[in-house]
């Protein structure tokens, strides 16, 4: 069944090439961009500058893209790290040139892929900064929740005067396959274990089951409650206040949200930065505007301790560290051999892994995912590797927006496990898929015949629908397969077997419910993950960050390449029908990642986005 989809999304992917039209010329630009483009100027930071933090630009959690705007392409976006804004951040709080922070723009035009529990590290960070006594002034025009999220750490909170505040609350809208199958001639059989398990739901389902809608809504409430009760300490209102607003209206105007005490006041950007001319003075060589910097600039320049980890700017530290901490980032699906860009790799992986190992440069391992899971036997080949490298080295873990099923796998035997209360985690459960064509072969006036010299030897055969005999095959492996998993995170995490046993069945838990069980050691970020493997490694402050897998510029460009070739709307899609559409596409670009050699998979739910 690999091969079907890849077939029909390389077709698509081939089309979408050729009409967006001259891509050796493109590719040609680039490469004469990067080969002339090495000679940056540094830039320059006035005393008493503003640090202005953009929305707009896209947050990735691993190594951000390479910037092409200067390319005759329309004015291609940078994304930034999120290593990078929150360390940024941190450093302001105390830098003396910097007078303030001034946030802008929306997530929602950048399409960032980022979570809350990716926001909250952010968020965090802004808020260290007002506790340094500087203020982080906010403008909003049009904004979501994940946008307010952040402004409301701000000191002053500003709207445009026809600006809104949506702040409905969270919802989750998974999307099903099964009727368009049966019209179409598509067959799914499925195998799993674990009665949460709800990743093949999709296929086999109009709506929810009771178990889905059960795990959903106590995830979303987790998820909910952190953020509703940041945004009421900052604002100074109580919850109950707070929840009374969302239920009663959910989009505000700037009257209202005002008299809600959710914004400190209602002006016209150019007033805002009127005011921010007279507090700063005009910025050299253009006096309609204020002293400032922007964060991606500042932070090439910024030099000192990374806020919690006391960490230098990685892949930069210095030479005199008394060693280096890999901070690896396993982003995406988790696949079998060396995967795509933006794709877990078992082997890709496995392979650094153990190279980190053996380099006794190396003094600890930092783990950062941000994965649904996927591939069951690409997740064992990763954590095979982490295993012997925690024998050798500590190996922590730091859990970003999720980190779930494939996801957790490799996280169970880390020495320590970070998570924010937002982070999506657990689904300890397993299954198996199995699409067949048959009738819709037979639609087209397709039939297909066979020999054979053993009774499964055409079990894989996707022409015909699994025999009861071969899906009783199927069903061990996945139980033998959901067994290791309990087995392994009862090994690692130290608990009994019964308890795994109960809290797994395929169910996804917050990173707060996480940790009341067990299978979370802490609460905190990135930067706190880094710390403790610094001070258990015996480093102290004086270390190096170096980031895996090192990506070449060619890689880095390809992969912004593909983003930027994408339809129209699917990197920000407003309107709901593009929203449909990216949906769809998203879905059936997962499906494509679904190739485990035995067909069994540990992975969240299709379609598990909070929004």
């Amino acid at each position: 069944m690999k091969n079907f989809w890849t077939s029909m999304l390389g077709s698509l992917a081939a089309l979408l090439i050729f009409a967006a039209g001259g891509l050796v010329v493109v590719l040609g630009l680039i490469g004469i961009a990067v080969a002339v483009g090495g000679g940056e100027s540094t830039p320059s930071l006035a005393r008493g500058s503003y640090l202005v933090f953009d929305l707009s630009t896209p947050i990735t959690d691993g190594p951000a893209g390479l910037d092409l705007g200067s390319l005759p392409l329309g004015g291609i976006p940078k994304s930034v790290q999120l290593h990078a804004v929150t360390r940024a951040l941190r450093l302001a709080a105390n830098d003396n040139r910097i007078a303030g922070v001034f946030v802008k723009g929306s997530l929602a035009s950048a399409g960032s892929g980022a979570g809350y529990a990716s926001l909250r590290e952010v968020r965090n960070a802004l808020a260290a900064v007002r506790a340094a006594g500087k203020p982080v002034r906010a403008f909003l025009s049009n904004a979501g929740t994940a946008d307010y999220y952040l402004a409301s750490a701000g000191s002053d909170v500003i709207m445009d005067p026809f600006g809104v505040l949506e702040l409905p609350g969270l919802a989750s809208e998974p999307m099903f396959f099964a009727k368009a199958f049966e019209k179409y001639g598509v067959g799914v059989q499925v195998t799993r274990v674990g009665k949460y398990k709800s990743a093949i739901e999709p296929f086999t389902r109009s709506d929810m089951s009771v178990e889905s809608r059960e795990q959903l809504q106590k995830l979303l409430g987790d998820v909910w409650t952190d953020v509703i009760e940041q945004i009421a300490d900052s604002r100074k209102i109580t919850v109950v206040q707070l929840q009374a607003v969302v239920d009663a209206e959910g989009l505000l105007q700037p009257a209202r949200a005002r008299e809600a005490k959710l914004i400190d006041r209602s002006a016209y950007i150019d007033e805002v930065i009127a005011d921010l001319v007279k507090e700063t003075g005009p910025a050299a060589g253009n006096r309609r505007t204020f002293k400032q910097i922007g964060l991606e600039e500042y932070a090439k320049i910024a030099t000192g301790p990374d806020g919690p980890g006391g960490a230098p700017p990685a892949n930069g530290g210095s030479a005199s560290s008394r060693g280096k901490i890999a901070l690896i980032y396993a982003e995406g699906e988790i696949v079998d051999g060396d995967g795509a860009p933006g794709e877990i790799g078992g082997a890709r992986y496995a392979r650094e892994i153990r190279q980190l190992r053996q380099d006794s440069s190396v003094k600890g391992i930092v783990l950062r995912i941000n994965s649904p899971g996927g591939s069951a036997s690409a997740s064992e080949a990763i954590q095979r590797e982490l295993r012997l490298a925690r024998g050798a080295k500590p190996v922590i873990v730091s859990m970003g927006d999720y980190a779930a099923s494939g996801g957790y796998w490799i996280a169970a035997y880390g020495d320590r496990i970070f998570a924010q209360p937002s982070t999506i985690t657990g689904s300890i459960g397993v299954f198996g898929v199995q699409f067949d064509i048959e009738k819709l072969a037979r639609d087209f006036g397709i039939t297909f015949d066979r020999v054979k010299t053993g009774q499964f030897a055409d079990a894989t055969t996707i022409s015909r629908p699994k025999t009861p005999a071969e899906l009783e095959v199927v069903q061990k492996l996945v139980d033998w397969i959901y067994g290791e998993f309990i087995r392994k995170v009862a090994e690692g995490r130290k608990l009994p077997a019964a308890t795994v046993e109960e809290i797994a069945q395929g169910r996804v838990w917050s990173g707060t419910e996480a940790k009341r069980l067990g299978l979370v050691d802490e609460l905190g970020g990135l930067g706190a993950a880094l710390a403790y493997t610094a001070n258990k490694a015996g480093l102290g402050a004086n270390y190096e960050i170096q980031e895996y897998p090192v990506k070449s510029e060619f890689s880095l460009l390809l992969e912004q390449m593909i983003d930027d070739f994408a339809p129209s709307g699917t990197r920000s899609a407003k309107a709901p029908q593009a929203r449909l559409l990216q949906g769809i596409g998203q879905e059936l670009k997962v499906m494509e990642t679904l190739n485990d050699p035995q067909g069994v998979y540990a992975r969240l739910p299709f379609g598990l986005r909070l929004r």
